[in-house]
């Protein structure tokens, strides 16, 4: 992934020694490993949990098409067509 040989982790090694000091270069890396490792088991999670969604089977349409089908029809059968309207009178003139 980052092919890092060697002689690079040698070098990081010697610059972190010099930068932490004997006392601490331990703990710090401790604390590196253990935050790898969480970064590890995370990625490894977020895998699992992505080939398990993709393994999922396909959801079975036809309920929702007779749903479809159903809410059609309601509309159908509440709309009135345009032509069935009533006549259209004049307005009245109010006497002054």
């Amino acid at each position: 992934m980052f092919e890092v040989g060697f002689s690079e982790l040698l070098l990081v090694g010697v610059v972190a020694l010099l930068v932490l000091g004997p006392e601490r270069l331990p703990v710090a890396a401790r604390t590196l490993g253990r935050g790898l490792g969480q970064a590890r088991r995370a990625m490894h999670a977020l895998r699992t949990q992505v080939e398990r969604e993709i393994e999922l089977p396909n959801l079975d349409s036809a309920p929702l098409q007779r749903l479809e089908q159903e809410i059609r029809q309601g509309i159908s059968l509440n709309t009135a067509p345009a032509n069935d309207a009533a006549t259209v009178t004049a307005p009245k003139e109010h006497a002054s």
